[in-house]
């Protein structure tokens, strides 16, 4: 049995822009987004979760829309806006959104806490989507984004 060095199965390349900077990264192309993420750019805010799409801790943003990203090839992501929860603040503070999280003590999934505060990473990506959206939006239309975002 031979097995191919890692660089050589690297035969996918895309550009995309993840937090607001361009980047390129060379991948094997049957990697997901959440794996291109952690294990090719260093990223790990993006959790590894169920890896079925249910529990919402690889939420991003693709293209402003939250996304799963345990969901997304990564060679999809061409040419596309990825925002992770490093990317939510600026100069190095958190995003009043996560600072909220982090003062409530509400964890980024729901695996070792109640299920009501389940699927937290996604519900950081929705209220950032509502912000992004309405700038100051009010409490309805977090509830609504959070309620829409369908992941």
């Amino acid at each position: 049995m031979t097995t191919l060095p890692i660089e050589s199965q690297k035969t996918a390349q895309i550009r995309f822009q993840l937090n607001g900077e361009e980047t390129d990264v060379s991948f094997a192309p049957y990697k997901t987004l959440l794996e291109v993420l952690r294990e090719d750019l260093g990223h790990t805010g993006t959790k590894h979760g169920c890896e079925l799409g249910e529990c919402g801790a690889c939420a991003v943003l693709l293209d402003g829309k939250p996304a799963l990203s345990c969901l997304v090839l990564a060679l999809e992501c061409g040419g596309r806006r990825v925002l992770t929860v490093e990317g939510l603040g600026e100069d190095g503070n958190l995003h009043p959104l996560q600072d909220a999280f982090a003062d409530l003590g509400a964890a980024q999934c729901g695996y070792c806490t109640a299920i009501k505060s389940a699927k937290r990473s996604r519900e950081i990506c929705a209220g950032a989507q509502a912000i992004f959206r309405f700038s100051k939006p009010s409490k309805p239309q977090c509830s609504r984004s959070q309620t829409r975002s369908v992941l």
